[in-house]
């Protein structure tokens, strides 16, 4: 059976289960707890699944947190033979800070596709452009900035003052930023979640229409998975920023720091799944929602071989007896 066929409810439950689990500690200001709680219920839910899973986009080394590790095997068939081989790329709670200071825009994600099919990037900082489907083809990241926005507004048929550009709002981007507005486009900054911001980008109604920056490399990995399923586009480069990233880079086997990757190098495979579920309310998707008994959760899942978008809308039902309240 294919694999999406095979997974696509299950994965579907993975980040729902880990965006419940996160929600519950939203607020509270300990993101390495609301990290912990998400990463268990993920490694839980995979580890019943009718799968052989190897972890090859794990939990950050770079942020000190608690991890889904590169390499680690999940599943209840791992390591049998004639099983569905499966490589997973998750972020079990993207935007820690913001779950922890209930701030919009965090997210549980996962991206799933045949071995092989997603590119092992090491955890280290990398320099990002994403656009939607309607701007692929149209930038390319040592294009200047002025250009790249000129040439995304004529995509959309707009000016480039009607433009809105996502940008994490760190330091190293002061000139980016600077560079934005002086051609004439409106940013917004973001203090965490450059993933779901991308995401955003590559759908419409969000009012994001580029993504610009340096980032995390796995984040750009499971970026270019969403971009496979819904025809957008990243272009990235990798950074090392220290003689520690450089030597783990290396380790790895990536020489060449100058060299572009594209949607297809990040995200090679046929067979892509992709679940991301609400941890907190945001332009792409409503946070976990409680209830007397229960609970409801957004989620978006896509499939590339089969062509499917889907957001989702689940109540899960903790008490029988309890009445069901849409809120």
């Amino acid at each position: 059976m294919a694999m999406d066929n095979l997974l696509e409810q299950d994965f579907i439950r993975v980040t729902e289960q880990a965006a419940i689990e996160a929600a519950k500690t939203m607020g509270f200001g300990d993101r390495r707890h609301s990290d912990q709680v998400a990463v268990e219920a993920m490694r839980r839910e995979m580890d019943t699944l009718q799968m052989d899973g190897r972890v090859v986009i794990g939990e950050g080394e770079r942020d000190k947190a608690p991890m889904l590790f590169v390499g680690e095997e999940l599943g209840a068939l791992r390591g049998q033979a004639g099983a569905t081989a499966v490589d997973i790329a998750v972020d079990p709670l993207e935007g820690t800070n913001l779950c922890a200071t209930g701030s919009p825009d965090s997210i549980a994600v996962l991206a799933a596709a045949e071995r092989g099919g997603l590119l092992h990037a090491p955890d280290v900082y990398m320099d990002k452009i994403v656009v939607g489907p309607t701007a692929r083809g149209t930038v390319h990241i040592d294009a200047p900035v002025a250009e790249n926005l000129r040439n995304i507004a004529a995509a959309f048929n707009r000016k480039v003052s009607d433009l809105i550009i996502v940008v994490l709002d760190r330091p190293r981007h002061e000139q980016l930023i600077n560079d934005i507005r002086q051609a004439g486009a409106r940013i917004r900054l973001i203090s965490d979640g450059d993933l779901s911001a991308g995401i955003s980008a590559a759908v419409r109604g969000t009012g994001v229409h580029a993504v610009m920056g340096i980032g995390g490399a796995p984040e750009g990995v499971i970026t270019a998975a969403a971009m496979r399923c819904l025809g957008g586009e990243i272009q990235a480069r990798l950074k090392a920023t220290d003689a520690e990233q450089q030597e783990r880079v290396k380790a790895m086997g990536f020489h060449d720091l100058s060299k572009i990757y594209k949607t297809e190098d990040l995200a090679p495979g046929h067979e892509i799944l992709f679940s991301c579920s609400g941890v907190t309310d945001g332009e792409l998707l409503r946070g976990v929602r409680f209830f007397g008994g229960g609970s409801r959760t957004s989620t978006l899942f896509m499939s590339l071989s089969r062509k499917i978008i889907r957001f989702i809308d689940t109540i899960h039902r903790e008490q029988v007896t309890t009445p069901v309240r849409f809120l």
